[in-house]
């Protein structure tokens, strides 16, 4: 065995031994965050979150920001399972994801430790309990986190959101008899590899589509190399009383076409002009 195949075979196991590392203390920490409440329970998912990043080799890159008023239900275009570790680790957010997360070696314990909420993404209306249970917990004050097109797409395009748990957002004005809830859509894109652009069949294969299971997406992962990746925030659109859901999941999906298409054009440009990358946020 020549030393690079020694070297790539090693790689695997080594990463997932120092991610345990980490991962055991800082579920202990989180648990006693959720029962004491000394400190705040968003400070252990994030650092694991960025943690698990710089061992992928995964950089991000930031446009905008999370908005500060609540409730905030941000909705974004689903990539990756490497989707949820770039959006933990920029700000204290909450996520709604598949039941099968729950399951998940390490990722799906942490899930569950920083209140995620899982939904059965095959029914093809969400039940009441699940629309109840966002709704409770906008109202409360977490921003959540909904990837709206039920499903990872391969990069390139968004598919259309579904609309049935735009109806937390209703739900929440009851409960909190507010205004206006405040949906922001989010664009995620990746970039780059090793510093090249990424066509559209690289993209593709980045991306984790279908049935593949977690660790051979991981390998494929780990080969790529250093990846960047682009968080585009949009203008958020308000929920109101008299806001129709399907209405604001629309504008919300055409929002998130919008930003993901623009960021892949402007690489483009910047590469051309000889511009560069704006500095990884980290």
């Amino acid at each position: 065995m020549s030393i690079g195949k020694f070297l790539r075979f090693v790689k695997y196991p080594a990463i997932l031994l120092l991610v345990a590392v980490y991962t055991l203390p800082l579920m202990l920490i989180q648990e006693i965050a959720l029962r004491t409440g000394w400190w705040s329970d968003r400070i252990a998912p994030r650092l694991w979150h960025r943690l698990t990043l710089r061992l992928l080799g995964i950089r991000v890159h930031v446009r905008g920001g999370v908005m500060p008023e609540r409730p905030l239900l941000i909705v974004a275009n689903h990539v990756s399972w490497t989707d949820i570790l770039v959006l933990g680790a920029l700000d204290g957010v909450h996520f709604v994801a598949k039941a099968e997360v729950r399951d998940w070696p390490v990722m799906g314990t942490f899930a569950r430790l920083q209140r995620s909420v899982f939904v059965e993404r095959e029914r093809r209306r969400a039940s009441p309990g699940q629309v109840r249970e966002i709704a409770a917990r906008l109202a409360d004050g977490d921003p959540m986190v909904l990837f709206a097109e039920g499903t990872t797409g391969d990069g390139n395009r968004v598919l259309p959101f579904k609309t049935s748990l735009f109806g937390a957002a209703q739900a929440a004005l009851a409960a909190l008899r507010s205004e206006r809830v405040l949906v922001q859509p989010v664009a995620i894109a990746y970039m780059r590899r090793n510093g090249l652009l990424l066509d559209l069949r690289e993209r593709a294969d980045i991306a984790w589509i279908g049935d593949m299971a977690l660790l051979p997406h991981l390998k494929i992962l780990l080969a790529a190399g250093t990846v960047d990746v682009e968080v585009c925030f949009g203008e958020p659109i308000p929920f109101s009383a008299g806001s129709d859901r399907k209405t604001v999941a629309r504008r919300a999906e055409k929002a998130v076409r919008a930003m993901l298409v623009g960021a892949l054009r402007r690489r483009e440009a910047e590469t051309e002009s000889d511009e560069g990358q704006k500095p990884a946020v980290f």
